[in-house]
């Protein structure tokens, strides 16, 4: 085995990248796919339909349902929920489950919810609590319930308003061959 895995937990998936930490109590079943030097805190439950890309953090209390794909350097903060289904009804499965994808680098803030079908854009923020209706897009800053585009987050982290200011370093940024610098 080349990734950790806590005596306490339940691992039935073969396919869990190099170096990655699965902590106590967490279940990943059959079909989940987990890519290398992830670290997957306590109590989280990874279903079947999921992969998970290379070096993504899942903090304590998140449930990854089927249909959701988490690309790499993502960071799940604690107790995020997701959803995959819009019209759930108890003992009634649909075909298929909707796609929820958090593309490269984006961030999710503790207690925030996803709701099924959604995409999370590249190096994108949503704050913590925040209700996620709609589609997240590139370095973007959502927050609320229901969340709304608030501003911008650089690649490095650095929060900017609408008007690409940052309020912190007193300087403007502008897109530059799509990446803000």
């Amino acid at each position: 085995m080349e990734y950790f895995q806590h005596k306490l937990s339940d691992v039935l998936s073969c396919k869990i990248g190099k170096g990655s930490k699965i902590w106590q109590f967490v279940i990943v079943l059959e079909g989940a796919v987990i890519g290398e030097n992830c670290n997957i805190n306590a109590n989280v439950l990874i279903e079947n339909d999921v992969v998970i890309g290379n070096n993504v953090t899942i903090k304590s209390g998140v449930q990854i349902w089927d249909g959701i794909i988490i690309k790499d350097n993502v960071f799940i903060g604690p107790n995020v929920t997701f959803t995959n289904d819009i019209v759930p009804r108890s003992k009634q499965y649909p075909n298929s489950f909707e796609k929820t994808i958090l593309h490269k680098g984006a961030s999710i803030g503790a207690n925030s919810t996803i709701l099924a079908g959604n995409t999370i854009g590249v190096f994108s923020m949503v704050g913590a609590g925040s209700v996620v209706t709609k589609d997240v897009g590139k370095n973007e800053l959502w927050y609320g319930n229901p969340a709304e585009h608030k501003g911008f987050i650089t690649n490095e982290g650095i929060v900017l308003d609408k008007k690409l200011f940052s309020k912190r370093l007193r300087r403007s940024f502008q897109w530059i061959e799509g990446e803000l610098k």
